[in-house]
Formats: C-alpha cells, sequence, structure tokens
C-alpha cells in the first residue's frame, strides 16, 4: 500500500509538472492581469530540472502485491495467459479409484483435468492468504523433525510447476505422521486417502 501511494504521488507530481507547458502557462488571456502561475518551480532545488514536454508515458501494469490484485488466489478474474497458479500433481499407490494419475491444475481462471479444480483452487487461495500457509504449503518436513512412526499407506505423490508465480517441485508420502500431516494438509490438492 505504501509503495502504491508513493508511485502515485510521484505520477502526479509528474504529471503536473508536465501538464502545463511554460508558454500556455505564461500567455495572459483577457481576463488575467498577469502571467498565470506556473507548475514548473522557478525557485529551491528542483528549479534546475525542468522536465521534457510532450505525453506522458504510459502506466506499467503493477505486480499483484502492490496494486492489490487478486490474480492467482482462484477467483476466476484473470486471464487464461495470467494464470499465476499451474500444477502438475502426479499420485500413484492410494488404493482409492480414480485417485491414482498425472492431473494438471490451474487457477485464476480453474482449468486443466484434476478431478477436483475449484476445492483445489480454493485450498491453495486459502494457503496463500496467510504469510504461514505460503511458506509451509509445499515446503518439505525438515531433516532430523521428530515425526510419529505412524504408516499411513503407500500413497506417494509429486506436486511441480507454479503456485501464485513461486515454482513449486515437491514430493508427499504418508510414511510417518509428519507426512500424512503434510499431505493432509494438502487436500484436496491431493486426493483424500483416510
Amino acid at each position: 500500500m505504501l509503495r502504491r501511494l508513493a508511485l502515485t504521488a510521484v505520477v502526479s507530481l509528474a504529471a503536473l509538472a508536465t501538464a502545463v507547458p511554460a508558454s500556455i502557462a505564461t500567455a495572459s488571456g483577457p481576463a488575467s492581469s498577469g502571467p498565470a502561475p506556473s507548475a514548473v518551480p522557478t525557485t529551491g532545488p528542483f528549479a534546475a530540472a525542468r522536465p521534457a514536454l510532450g505525453p506522458l508515458p504510459m502506466p506499467l501494469p503493477l505486480p499483484g502485491f502492490l496494486d492489490g490484485g487478486d490474480s492467482g488466489k482462484g477467483s476466476g478474474g484473470g486471464e487464461a495467459g495470467d494464470v499465476r497458479t499451474r500444477l502438475t500433481v502426479s499420485v500413484e499407490n492410494t488404493g482409492v479409484a480414480g485417485a491414482d494419475g498425472t492431473f494438471e491444475l490451474e487457477c485464476g481462471p480453474t482449468g486443466g483435468s484434476h478431478p477436483q479444480g475449484q476445492a483445489a483452487c480454493d485450498r491453495l487461495a486459502e494457503a496463500g492468504a496467510t504469510r504461514a500457509g505460503r511458506q509451509e504449503l509445499f515446503r518439505e518436513t525438515p531433516e532430523g523433525t521428530m515425526c510419529t512412526m505412524i504408516h499411513g499407506g503407500d500413497a506417494t505423490a509429486r506436486i511441480v510447476g507454479t503456485w501464485e508465480g513461486r515454482a513449486v517441485d515437491t514430493t508427499a508420502s504418508r510414511r510417518d505422521g509428519c507426512e500424512i500431516a503434510r499431505w493432509n494438509s494438502l487436500v484436496p490438492v491431493l486426493p483424500d486417502v483416510r
């Protein structure tokens, strides 16, 4: 928000300085008794910096974190070329009919071959809405973490692609308590095999 305000202030000052050319600012009209005030400073540290007259540059689109946009959040407001989440989900050995296979998932707008595309995009948007979710969702269990020795099955998965513009390449399994919890946090991106 602060960057947005700063950019707005800079653009506004530049527009003000170039909007009134010096030849028009000093022209006297029939109702005026002298030169019109100029938007270009005549004294002070900015007096020497005279902007080039001409059209203003076209505004550049700002990234989502600056302009408050919600692209990549699964809202369906983006265009097909503006998809910020595109994942390939490969799942094996779940023991659940129709759950094994390789599926494509796109969010913003929702698309691909994922069997629960909208629900998966909603889950990703929910995780992306919090700082902890953005940091933890696809992070693998750190080496040396104490985990319960519960075996949750032989299911394995690999997720590759981009999520909200960030690269993702992670694997998941159900080999211990930490990995089971991690898998469950990714449902419905990964199938529910409980």
